[in-house]
């Protein structure tokens, strides 16, 4: 769905109407084959399908821009993000009682037609609109000043997002030769030449990615730049390194850029809170006879306390007590915690069955409610491991600007088990970030849907 790799730059929030109508796909396509659907039953659209296609508008604008790789990846992603929704609606209709207004038969054909035609629309939108908006004279023109690894990575960015709608002339810089970095654009002449560029060319947009520190040169441009109509972006070079959650604000009229920010804050904040209480609250009503049974099969089986409670770091770095159904033989909590390994004779044999299908982890959804942990968010990890892969893995304890969750991107994405490597934990750890970077309530559905499935269908990677 997305990248684990550095935050995007804020290119990203010019959205073109391009882009917009890009985001827009997934709803236009539930909400037309909703209306389709419902003229071929014969059902008026009117009372009970207005209040379906508001709350279907709602869960599924703004869509998605899928960046997946492959068209496998990007099917995968489309059934999942669909397959979340119509979960939600079965379950608030069902809940309600709104479910019986409408034919089971024509719901049934608008859930299977709708992931084929939102598939069909986000392969071919990519490959056909940037082509009617060259042919419409739509594209702007940009130009970059300052062909160095940021002005390459602007250059990047601009050509992998072809709905931007805009076209990438070249680049300016006094730099000749190998000094010059290769943004794969020609390179069209120095700073001095820019101002009569841009009148000459109509350029509509101009990007500057000159360091900080040529201050001067920067302010001689902007003077030569006013006698041009281009809209004009500084680009500082703080957006070389690994940003988290990246944005503009103010402080009492004074701009500031937050560089590394949780991204529950405000309205957000309190969405994952509601989200997180709903789904923990219906999580530990279903599983609460599971996990009796869980209980009374270790208090039969094996000597010990039924929960393991394990110091972990919290948000903000702060210590909490998480709870799992105990699963070995011995309580390690100290300095020196050994994680489970292959065969491990610590492990009881109930133990195994529960860890193979993280039913251990169940007792950790009262931690969400208690509010000391998410449904979604990176694992925690005990504290002495904290204490020694925080100082060998940089950005590591910005994972902790969150609650830590139940289930995280990483684990839905093949990294459970052991890390035994610093490899494997740095992957892991990028996962983490990068669901920092991207979150919203839509991602945190789709993470519990795949985390479900994975139960079911079962993790190798567990034990």
């Amino acid at each position: 769905m997305f990248a684990t790799g550095a935050a995007p730059l804020a290119v990203r929030r010019q959205l073109s109407a391009a882009a917009i109508l890009r985001i827009s796909l997934d709803a236009l396509i539930a909400l037309g084959v909703l209306l389709g659907v419902a003229l071929w039953f014969d059902q008026p659209f009117e009372g009970p399908y207005f209040i379906l296609a508001l709350i279907v508008f709602s869960l599924t604008f703004p869509g998605s821009a899928y960046s997946a790789g492959t068209l496998l990846g990007l099917a995968r992603d489309v059934v999942l993000s669909w397959l979340v929704v119509v979960l939600i609606l079965l379950f608030c209709g069902y809940a309600s009682g709104y479910l019986s207004l409408f034919p089971p038969t024509m719901i049934l054909v608008w859930c299977l037609f709708v992931p084929p035609l939102s598939f069909l629309a986000h392969a071919i939108t990519p490959l056909l609109l940037p082509k009617v908006m060259a042919m419409e004279g739509m594209l702007r023109t940009a130009v970059i000043v300052g062909a160095n690894d940021l002005g390459a990575k602007l250059a990047r960015q601009l050509r992998s997002a072809p709905l931007l709608g805009i076209r990438l002339a070249g680049s300016f810089d006094d730099r000749a030769g190998e000094r010059r970095a290769d943004l794969e654009v020609p390179a069209l002449g120095t700073l001095a030449a820019v101002s009569d560029y841009a009148r000459r060319h109509r350029v509509d947009l101009i990007y500057i990615t000159l360091p900080m520190a040529s201050q001067p040169r920067i302010l001689g441009l902007l003077n030569q730049l006013r006698d041009t109509t281009a809209s004009i972006y500084f680009v500082p070079d703080i957006f070389m390194f690994d940003l988290i959650q990246a944005r503009v604000d103010a402080v009492n009229g004074i701009p500031v850029v937050a560089l590394c920010e949780t991204p529950f804050f405000g309205f957000s904040g309190m969405v994952k809170t509601v989200s997180d209480y709903l789904l923990a609250g219906l999580a530990l009503m279903l599983l609460s006879p599971l996990m009796l049974a869980i209980a009374l099969g270790i208090k039969l089986t094996s000597r010990g306390p039924v929960l393991f409670r394990q110091r972990r770091y919290g948000l903000d770095g702060r210590e909490i007590a998480v709870y799992k159904f105990r699963t070995m033989t011995v309580l390690e909590d100290g300095e020196t915690v050994r994680q489970a390994t292959v065969g491990d004779q610590r492990i009881t044999p109930l133990g195994a069955i529960l860890r193979k299908s993280s039913l251990d982890e169940l007792p950790q959804f009262i931690n969400v409610l208690q509010g000391r942990m998410s449904v979604v968010g990176p694992r925690p990890h005990a504290v002495a491991h904290n204490e020694l892969y925080r100082k060998l893995i940089d950005g590591y304890m910005v994972r902790h600007k969150v609650k830590p969750g139940v289930t995280g991107w990483a684990q839905v994405n093949g990294l459970r088990g052991e890390t035994d490597t610093v490899d494997k934990m740095e992957r892991r750890i990028q996962y983490d970030l990068a669901y920092l970077r991207n979150w919203s309530l839509r991602l945190d559905l789709v993470i519990v849907a795949r985390t479900v499935l994975l139960l079911i269908l079962g993790d190798r990677k567990a034990y």
